[in-house]
């Protein structure tokens, strides 16, 4: 079906196309392994190493932890990760670090900065107002687009967003969202289960965002017997909303034991599988079951012939095709703990893609802060 935008969002890419330069990945020194070599493979991928970063490692007065997303900045060879702090341990921040990566595994992560993320007014944010996810690097100033996911309580109804900020930390603009991804008593997302997800894809003229669960108007969440449809929202990078469509969530790998019913999956991270494509995404499906713990799994996923919801209900509309690229036990990678971010990194002198991974470690000494890095052939 053809809706409204359908016709600007043909306009951007071929807008992005023909203006958009796509910056090649500055080439890095291959850096040893931790105890890790080169393991298995699961069509196409490989894992080349991991890194574990220390918990409760302090970095400037700040404690690392709760990585939620991160980015890699191909002109500097840094990565950008955002902490999901909601500004109750320490400020709501960002880091950069560097590491190297090549096919003997990945070097040790050194992180170069850090700054808080503040509000229109300059100021920081205020504890428990902001629920922060997803960073991208825009690729055409350098800014930062960065998600976060409001609230739903009993108390508060705080609609998610999508901000961005300069590299100083200092507030710069919020991008419109959809009115069904607004807070309200019976309809849009469920509380921790609202936009977690974000991507810039056309050479950087769309931002691509998820919502990591069902809306409450989309029906019920993913279980160990069926899975569940999420949102995938197509927007100018200048804001005007383009298209959304229904994404088909797999059911959680496992049930739980002895209570049933304690699992969950959702969309952590979605990523344009090409700089220049519009269309075609990966998309970090995360599940965890109480007792059991995580199943990562990274599905191909194609907008092309799928039917653009935006503003209309979840219905019968025909959603987004995909296919699995990877399921991370297949690579043999042990613990694979709560992965939530993923970015493409730089390419390997055999032609692949390296594709990092980090995990969100919960701020618990029960959990790990992973940095994962996979080679892909593409």
């Amino acid at each position: 079906m053809v809706r409204r935008g359908q016709s600007l969002l043909v306009a951007v890419v071929a807008l992005a196309c023909a203006v958009a330069p796509v910056a090649e990945a500055a080439p890095q020194p291959a850096a040893p392994s931790l105890g890790r070599p080169v393991a298995l493979d699961a069509a196409g991928v490989r894992l080349l190493g991991e890194q574990i970063i220390p918990f409760d490692t302090d970095f400037q007065g700040t404690t690392v932890g709760g990585l939620s997303g991160i980015d890699f900045q191909p002109g500097t060879g840094e990565y950008v990760l955002i902490s999901d702090d909601r500004s109750e341990r320490d400020p709501a921040r960002f880091y950069t670090a560097r590491f190297g990566v090549g096919d003997s595994g990945i070097g040790p992560v050194m992180f170069t900065g850090t700054r808080p993320l503040r509000t229109p007014d300059g100021s920081l944010y205020a504890p428990k107002s902001l629920d922060p996810e997803e960073i991208r690097v825009d690729p055409w100033t350098g800014d930062y687009f960065w998600t976060q996911e409001g609230e739903r309580t009993d108390a508060v109804l705080a609609d998610p967003s999508v901000r961005i900020a300069h590299p100083d930390g200092a507030f710069a603009a919020e991008l419109p969202i959809p009115e069904n991804e607004r807070m309200r008593p019976a309809t849009g997302p469920r509380q921790n289960l609202a936009l977690e997800g974000a991507t810039f894809a056309a050479g950087g003229a769309l931002f691509v965002s998820s919502v990591e669960g069902p809306l409450l108007q989309d029906g019920p969440l993913a279980t160990a017997k069926t899975g569940a449809t999420s949102r995938i929202t197509v927007q100018a990078r200048f804001g005007p909303l383009l298209a959304q469509y229904a994404y088909p969530m797999e059911p959680v790998f496992a049930e739980s034991s002895p209570e049933p019913g304690q699992g969950m999956n959702g969309i952590a991270s979605i990523l344009a599988a090409d700089p220049l494509d519009p269309t075609k995404f990966l998309v970090l499906e995360r599940s965890y079951v109480l007792g059991i713990g995580n199943k990562i799994r990274i599905y191909q996923a194609d907008t092309n012939g799928a039917a653009n919801i935006l503003d209309a209900p979840l219905g019968t509309a025909r959603p987004v095709a995909k296919r699995l690229l990877v399921d991370l036990v297949d690579l043999g990678l042990d613990p694979i703990d709560n992965i939530e971010g993923m970015t493409w990194g730089p390419r390997l002198p055999s032609g692949e893609r390296t594709l990092i991974l980090v995990s969100d470690n919960n701020f618990s000494d029960k959990q790990v802060t992973q940095i994962v890095a996979l080679a892909v052939q593409q």
